[in-house]
């Protein structure tokens, strides 16, 4: 069956994207659950009401070699107006201290742009 890596749910054969997070599905047999995902292992590192920002951010650190998970709650199907989602960001306890001084030096990389404009 295949499984969204990210959400880590299971669809039937034949679905080929995740319809929540739009993240291609891999084959169950491909497919392995981090062991050391517990609670007492990552903690929160940043959070947004934005998808791709979590995922950029993700992308950025784990470039760095820090260890990163984003764990959507997005709700796509609420018909509510404007966007009540939380997205978060977790890293390994152990790298945390590191990933937060990387998270800043973008953050303010970004602000310096955004000056010079």
């Amino acid at each position: 069956m295949p499984v969204c890596p990210n959400c880590e749910y299971e669809y039937t054969e034949g679905v080929t994207f995740c319809p929540d997070c739009q993240t291609q599905l891999l084959d169950d047999k491909y497919y392995t659950k981090p062991e050391d995902w517990t609670e007492e292992n990552w903690v929160l590192a940043f959070t947004t009401n934005m998808e791709y920002e979590a995922e950029m951010m993700r992308d950025n650190l784990l470039g760095a070699e820090i260890k990163a998970a984003v764990l959507s709650q997005k709700d796509r199907s609420f018909p509510g107006s404007g966007d009540l989602s939380v997205v978060k960001l977790f890293v390994r306890k152990e790298d945390l201290a590191s990933a937060l001084a990387f998270i800043e030096k973008i953050k303010s990389e970004q602000t310096g742009e955004d000056d010079d404009q």
